[in-house]
């Protein structure tokens, strides 16, 4: 035999025993964002490459190192999404959502970056995003961010802490941009490898340096607040007005960029400490000049992103533990004629329930045996038909959580029996 095949490196199975947390982070995620009146929108896994290089910026670490592009059969370059707001924004474009309309969009998906895999960050990775297009004010900003301090609450998340700051306009970030350039160009040799190398590409992003040493240094360093318009000012401050009256903490740093250069004005990241040194669990602000600079007309726009893999971690440490989607009933069968009528008995009580799960137990085997496995599956009541319970056009309720006595109940009124004790 050859040799056992395995999952590329980075990118992970989801097994059967972890996708409850999954499923629970999705459900939530879900409920608020449609209480948020967002609208769902699915866009392909793959893209031509040069959206991802026009939208993200060919000097960006995504760009030259992280993704993974090839050449189809027709010769055209192809892009496996490392983001999603580029492929929105195309679609938006594409099919003539922008043209004098407010969007309010999400999508959920892998992402594809070619990292060196560690906790936290993977080849594969699932992302929720959201993009708001149409409106230019302070509130739609200071909404979203109502949103995710909204969800981390459902998801009894504590520990997260948002950080704002303001990036200004093009003009103002490309002021800052040539003082801050001159400041490093003076101490390129106290500057890393990676700093001296983005002092070339993206400078802007050495102010998001995880290398203690380059942060020292740039203790001194020209800071973007100094250059920042009167107009982008203005609006931060009314963002965080906003955030002040409906109580929700921040602390601004005047160090936060964002990996992606349509960013401009409002940005902003949710970080945690229980992750260790991937602590962003949630990551955006406004990019008003995208959507222009990708052929459509002018339109104001604002989105975040969060990593689904960093957010079920977090959800998987709560003291209290998540719910367990686990079934509700495990029917227990014995003999040929109990074996038929068992499928169509469990088939009636969906009908009659649809929230109910109903495992019937399939493939022989003594009572002994398929109890073993009722009590392994969770469920907290087996039904047990045999051939003295079909005669008697009867089934009975074993309780396998210790909540009470086994009972026999008609068929007839099963359903009914089932909704009462299972709380339907």
């Amino acid at each position: 035999m050859g040799e056992t095949l395995q999952a590329v490196r980075g990118m992970n199975d989801l097994l059967p025993d972890q996708s409850s947390c999954w499923q629970f982070v999705e459900g939530q995620i879900r409920s608020v964002l449609e209480a948020y009146g967002m609208q769902e929108i699915r866009m392909p896994i793959v893209e031509k490459t040069e959206l991802f290089k026009r939208s993200i910026g060919e000097v960006t670490d995504i760009v030259e190192k992280e993704m993974y592009s090839f050449e189809d059969r027709n010769g055209d370059s192809l892009t496996l999404r490392p983001e999603g707001t580029a492929g929105c924004v195309r679609a938006c474009i594409q099919h003539g959502l922008l043209r004098n309309q407010v969007q309010r969009l999400w999508y959920y998906g892998p992402m594809f970056r070619h990292e060196r895999p560690q906790k936290g960050r993977y080849r594969q990775f699932f992302q929720v995003g959201v993009e708001v297009f149409g409106l230019e004010g302070p509130d739609i900003d200071a909404e979203l961010l109502l949103l995710t301090a909204r969800l981390w609450k459902r998801l009894g998340l504590e520990r997260v802490t948002l950080q704002l700051n303001s990036l200004g306009t093009v003009a103002a970030r490309a002021r800052f941009r040539e003082q801050l350039v001159a400041w490093l160009g003076e101490r390129q040799d106290q500057l890393d490898g990676d700093s001296r190398r983005r002092l070339k590409t993206n400078p802007m992003r050495i102010l998001d340096s995880k290398n203690p040493d380059v942060q020292a240094l740039l203790e001194g360093a020209p800071i973007l607040e100094d250059f920042i318009d009167a107009e982008s000012r203005s609006h931060f401050q009314d963002v965080c007005a906003y955030l002040d009256a409906a109580g929700v903490p921040y602390e601004v740093n005047p160090r936060l960029v964002r990996g992606l250069d349509y960013y401009g004005r409002t940005v902003f990241e949710w970080v945690t400490s229980e992750l260790g040194a991937q602590g962003t669990i949630c990551a955006g602000g406004r990019y008003d000049a995208l959507v222009e600079y990708l052929g459509g007309s002018p339109v104001p726009a604002v989105g975040f992103a969060m990593g689904m893999e960093r957010l079920v971690e977090l959800v998987e440490h709560r003291s209290d533990g998540i719910p367990v989607t686990t079934p509700h009933l495990y029917l227990v069968v014995a003999g040929e004629t109990a074996r038929r009528e068992g499928l169509l008995l469990a088939e009636q009580l969906r009908d009659s329930t649809p929230d109910l799960r109903v495992v019937t137990h399939c493939g022989g085997g003594s009572f002994k045996s398929q109890f073993r496995k009722a009590d392994r599956s969770g469920a907290p009541y087996a039904l047990v038909l045999g051939e003295e319970e079909l005669q008697a056009r009867e089934v009975a309720v074993k309780p396998l959580r210790g909540q009470g006595e086994q009972e026999r109940i008609s068929i007839e009124a099963l359903a009914d029996r089932l909704r009462v004790l299972l709380a339907l």
